[in-house]
């Protein structure tokens, strides 16, 4: 976990957040940014994170396809400033925090994890017959001798 990072986040962090997800996801599937990197792209916005102090937010977004991902978060990050200009005009707050984007890793991560169990050696292990008492050396006597 990262410094100054808390380990839940409060229900107006998760509000604001999707909130601005919302808004991000009109923004990118009506094609309002004119950047040339995002012309024709579908791109998904994952979630949202806000920091504590409401400053910053990060949107995490997974391009369908998964091809041309660096390109595409480049330019979302050349385009965050708009993002957030547009943002602002559709949501009402105080201050809107500072927009930044970063590829989700979660469904990669659950590919990964998918193979792991798929693999040869975890079904050997999760297949292999269960010996209801693995070291019999280890029973407790519980009688007690004597009278």
């Amino acid at each position: 976990m990262k410094r100054g990072e808390s380990k839940s986040r409060s229900q107006r962090q998760l509000r604001i957040g999707e909130v601005i997800r919302h808004v991000l996801v009109q923004l990118i599937d009506r094609g309002e940014a004119n950047d040339p990197g995002l012309d024709g792209v579908s791109i998904t916005v994952t979630e949202v994170r806000v920091s504590p102090d409401l400053r910053n937010a990060t949107a995490f977004v997974m391009p369908l396809g998964g091809t041309g991902s660096d390109e595409i978060l480049e330019s979302l990050n050349r385009a965050a400033p708009f993002f957030r200009r547009r943002v602002a005009a559709e949501v009402d707050l105080r201050r809107l925090p500072s927009l930044s984007f970063e590829l989700d890793a979660t469904f990669d991560n659950a590919d990964h994890i998918e193979a792991l169990l798929r693999s040869p050696a975890v079904s050997a292990d999760v297949t292999a017959p269960r010996d209801p008492d693995p070291d019999p050396d280890t029973d407790i006597d519980t009688e007690k001798d004597g009278a």
